[in-house]
């Protein structure tokens, strides 16, 4: 029986904070010239590469230095953008953790096993492989750049002793085998040690190849390749439970793919008119049922989600249940389509109830009554008054992400400020937690924070004005079966645990 959060609000603590210190380092040292300390680091562990040395000194002290910083800066800041994370995703054991980020790269964690001595560290996640997924691409046809960063990642369940999981960027979706190997083979004919061809003519006798070990090696190898299906960005791709095919989703379709065929997919949702201008709302998410393998939801701009059965017919533009809750007519503003566009729906473990977060609340919707949700959590209702300047400089597009625990009792989804929030269901309670370095260590236990809408402020508290909106937890993952959590705050990944006496 696990000791949720929301019934002691202070007993959740870090058990391990990890990401690329490569790029935090420099940042701390030297902020406007990340690149430059990157070039030095090398020339001071490797001392045969001087010629880096020589273009940062010839930087320093020639003349032109305005010419070589203002090309310096700008590739710096590239790279501290490449680090942030873009999506978190556990696989069905828990025992991995995926995160990608906007410079298409994949990291895999794995979990540390408990030993007697170190029974502590059962909890921690630490690298277990890193590869690069996808790359800039250029579409030459329509003169459009294709970016390389990672909007999604789900695991398959495991079949066998290697890992597969699908990773996608605006056009592109990739099924990715992750294995070990501890062995390689050696004593081939037709090459010698070092892979290099044999004359034949220097060949005098035949040799049996064997398998020598080595040490443990991580690959990830790219399986297949779905490409050429989408005109629009990609937001979200989920596997059926049959196992045996998946969807992808842009704007205005939803394709059906085998997992086996890459150059034939589906088109089972469409909803582009003949006309474009008569465009009236976009898909924001899409996801399938976890036991039902026919059933399908997908979320739209306008703040409504339809239910699609695929025994029906081949193309599921026409729904089976509509879910959408009524609009106040007494509060509707400029703001009120922006902020009920949903940005993400989730469906619980058990398949009973459907999750959806647009920018200002969580909704939990009974799949048996469509009329309106059965429960509606605020997540940052203090913000409603702010809406103008948060629509000035974009947040008010922001899109968070929820997830339920393993028992489908509590919820959680990001904020701003590094705050995330927790909603459990059958207590009513709630909490607010900081993901933040400044506030955190290691196996510290996180101390609720609140806001402060009005009136006195109290110690502790945080107002509304002093919110840095710049610091958001878009992305986060429950743990399958235990109470471990992954939240990435900007290029920071952040896991932790409930404590257990």
């Amino acid at each position: 029986m696990f000791h949720y959060p929301c019934g002691s609000l202070s007993s959740w603590f870090i058990i391990h904070v990890s990401l690329s210190l490569w790029c935090i380092i420099p940042v701390l040292l030297c902020p406007c010239s990340t690149l430059c300390l990157w070039y030095i680091i090398p020339v001071l562990l490797c001392p045969c590469s001087t010629l880096c040395l020589w273009y940062i000194i010839h930087v320093v002290h020639y003349p032109c230095i305005a010419l070589y910083l203002w090309y310096i800066i700008p590739v710096s800041l590239c790279f501290v953008l490449a680090d942030i994370i873009s999506t978190v995703e556990f696989n069905p054991s828990g025992e991995l953790l995926a995160t990608g980020d906007k410079g298409g790269r994949v990291v895999v964690f794995q979990r540390e096993q408990e030993t007697k001595s170190e029974p502590q560290r059962r909890g921690e996640y630490n690298v277990y492989s890193t590869f690069q997924s996808h790359d800039p691409e250029f579409d030459y046809l329509k003169s459009l750049e294709i970016e390389e960063k990672i909007n999604k990642i789900r695991w398959l369940p495991q079949q066998n002793a290697a890992y597969f999981l699908l990773s996608t960027n605006d056009k592109t979706v990739k099924l990715w085998k992750i294995s070990e190997r501890d062995r390689r083979p050696e004593g081939y004919n037709l090459k010698d040690e070092d892979g290099r061809i044999r004359d034949p003519s220097t060949i005098t006798s035949l040799r049996v190849p064997v398998l020598q070990n080595t040490d443990l090696m991580v690959e990830a190898t790219a399986r297949r390749v779905f490409s050429n299906a989408h005109t629009y960005h990609i937001n979200s791709i989920s596997v059926n439970s049959d196992l045996q095919t998946y969807i992808s989703t842009d704007d205005l379709r939803v394709n059906l793919w085998n997992l086996e065929i890459t150059d034939q997919s589906f088109n089972i949702v469409d909803i582009k008119p003949c006309n474009m201008e008569d465009l009236t709302e976009v898909i924001t998410a899409a996801e399938f049922h976890p036991q039902q393998c026919n059933t399908l939801a997908y979320s739209s701009s306008r703040g409504s989600v339809r239910l699609c059965d695929m025994r029906k017919q081949a193309l599921c533009d026409t729904h089976c249940k509509f879910f959408e809750e009524p609009e106040d007519p007494s509060t509707r503003s400029f703001f009120s389509e922006i902020i009920s566009s949903i940005s993400d729906i989730k469906f619980s473990h058990s398949g009973r109830f459907l999750m959806t977060r647009d920018y200002l609340t969580v909704k939990v919707w009974d799949l048996n009554m469509e009329t309106r949700p059965v429960q509606t959590y605020q997540v940052h209702d203090y913000l409603r008054g702010k809406l103008c300047s948060l629509y000035e400089n974009d947040c008010i597009f922001d899109k968070f992400e929820c997830v339920w625990n393993g028992s489908d009792s509590v919820i959680m989804t990001g904020s701003y400020n590094n705050f995330f929030r927790m909603f459990d269901r059958n207590t009513k309670k709630d909490v607010t937690l900081e993901a933040s370095r400044e506030n955190s260590k290691p196996r510290a236990i996180l101390k609720p924070r609140k806001v402060c809408v009005g009136g006195k402020r109290r110690k502790d508290e945080v107002t509304v004005d002093s919110l840095d909106f710049s610091k958001k937890i878009l992305h986060s993952a429950w743990h399958p079966q235990e109470n471990i959590i992954a939240v990435a705050a900007s290029n920071n990944l952040y896991i932790f645990q409930d404590k257990v006496t």
